[in-house]
Order: C-alpha cells, then sequence, then structure tokens
C-alpha cells in the first residue's frame, strides 16, 4: 500500500505499478472436508475470530433473499462445507447473467439479486452473502486474470481478458483445509492464472485506487494492465504449462468487465 500527495495544480494523474508474482499450485484437497453439522457444533469460536469476515457489510449485507440460494447450496452440499462453497458457487454461475452496466461500483448484493445479473464484483459479493448467512467465514479477493497465450509460444505482452481490467472472486475459510478460492464468474477452479492482490471484506476494502481530489474540475479514469510471462535462464519468456485453461468459449460467454467497476 502507498500513499502519496500531489500539491502543485494539476490536470492528469498517471499512476504505474509494476511486479513480479509468483504463483504456485493450490493444494490438493482432501474430499472428507470438515460437514455442516460439525461446523455449527463447533465452529463458534472461529466465526469470532474471523468476526470482520462473518459480519455483514455495505456491499454485503444479509438479504432475506439470500436464504433461497444458502438452501438449494445446503442440498447439493453433500452435507459438507467445502461442498457447500462449491455448490454455491455453481449456482451464482448458473442463475446469475453477467450483463456489463446492469450494475455500478456502488451496488450491493440487493442491486443484483434483483436483476439476476451483474459482473464479477457483484458475483464475488454474492458468493459472499450466501457462505456468510450460512455462518461460513467469507473474503473478498482483487486481482488479475492472466489469459493463456493463443500461438503455442507464449506471448511476449497480452492484455488480461475484458478490456484491460481487473478481476474479483471470493475465498472461504474451511476448517482444516484454510482459505479455499472460488470464481462464481467462470465458473471454473481458481488456478495460476489468478494473481491476488489485495483482500478484504468487500470491494470498499480494496479498491486498486483510492483518493480524492479537490476542484472544479470533473474526472474521467482509465485502465491499462499488461502481463508477460517469466524469463527462464535463457531469458526467453515462458509461461507455465499447468496453468488454467480459459477457452475461448468460457471468455465469450463470462467476459470481465469494464474498466471502472471492480478493479
Amino acid at each position: 500500500m502507498h500513499q502519496f500527495n500531489v500539491l502543485p495544480e494539476h490536470s492528469h494523474l498517471r499512476i504505474a505499478a509494476e511486479s513480479t508474482i509468483l504463483v504456485h499450485e493450490a493444494p490438493e484437497v482432501s474430499p472428507d472436508s470438515m460437514t455442516l453439522a460439525e461446523f455449527d457444533a463447533t465452529g463458534k469460536v472461529l466465526c469470532e475470530e474471523y468476526f470482520d469476515f462473518v459480519a455483514p457489510t455495505t456491499y454485503v449485507p444479509h438479504l432475506p433473499g439470500l436464504s433461497e440460494l444458502v438452501e438449494a447450496a445446503s442440498g447439493a452440499s453433500g452435507g459438507t462445507v467445502l461442498g457447500f462453497a462449491l455448490a454455491a458457487c455453481d449456482l451464482i454461475h448458473e442463475r446469475f447473467r453477467y450483463v456489463k452496466g446492469a450494475t455500478h461500483v456502488q451496488s450491493s448484493i440487493e442491486d443484483s439479486l434483483s436483476l439476476g445479473a451483474g459482473v464479477c464484483q457483484d458475483f464475488a459479493h454474492l458468493l459472499l452473502g450466501v457462505v456468510r448467512t450460512r455462518g461460513l467465514c467469507g473474503r473478498y479477493v482483487s486481482g488479475y486474470l492472466v489469459p493463456q497465450p493463443t500461438n503455442g509460444h507464449g506471448a511476449g505482452l497480452e492484455e488480461v481478458i475484458g478490456g484491460q481490467a481487473s478481476h474479483a472472486w471470493m475465498e472461504v475459510l474451511v476448517p482444516g483445509l484454510g482459505w479455499m478460492a472460488f470464481d462464481p464468474t467462470l465458473g471454473n477452479p481458481v488456478g495460476l492464472r489468478h494473481v491476488r492482490v489485495a483482500y478484504g471484506r468487500d470491494y470498499g476494502d480494496v479498491p486498486p485506487v483510492r483518493g480524492i481530489y479537490k476542484g472544479n474540475a470533473g474526472q474521467r479514469l482509465s485502465v491499462d494492465v499488461r502481463v508477460r510471462p517469466g524469463l527462464n535462464v535463457d531469458g526467453c519468456e515462458q509461461w507455465q504449462e499447468t496453468g488454467a485453461r480459459l477457452s475461448e468459449q468460457q471468455v465469450t460467454d463470462r467476459p470481465q468487465q469494464a474498466a471502472r467497476q471492480q478493479q
């Protein structure tokens, strides 16, 4: 996190950041995760420790409209905490339509519930609402989604899918397994192509840029994100072959959102 002030009069501000990202495979998940009944009996202490990730927030209030999703996910969960999170993720991916402009950056889950549509920020918030309503701990994740190279040799610079914007997903705390990540927008497992930048209670905790300015001028925001593969020992760009592959159809059906909302 960085803070700065620009005191002289100015007409534009450009913020450039460059990072080297090291990713790793997620650990193998045991099918014998804690059951929901066990969690209900023993999870109170855990929820007190992570109270901020259970309590309602501005973006993720506890709404009566979530009850039907909670019940449906419980029925398809197989009785386990991990199964509940997986089922809830699938429900949101299948029931809600990706529609650019359906919501805005300040929208809460009440908007996406009433519309049956939204973008990745909304879907991450919806999944948070479902798991928190069930009593589980969940946190919002802001980051980037790296596209798979299409030429087989690794592109030099590739734009992040969806118009050079950021992506959002969420994580659920599964006792015995830790924080497990789910992407309800793509409906795919979170893998090496998901680059986590920050996490918090909701989007309000982790916007890429936040600030204020004084003056009579209006404002306009534009965002450009580019990703380059790392270099091997010979100085050549090399992509990790085991990364999660995003098919062209998946990108068409569920594109990343435009730049001004969950970034």
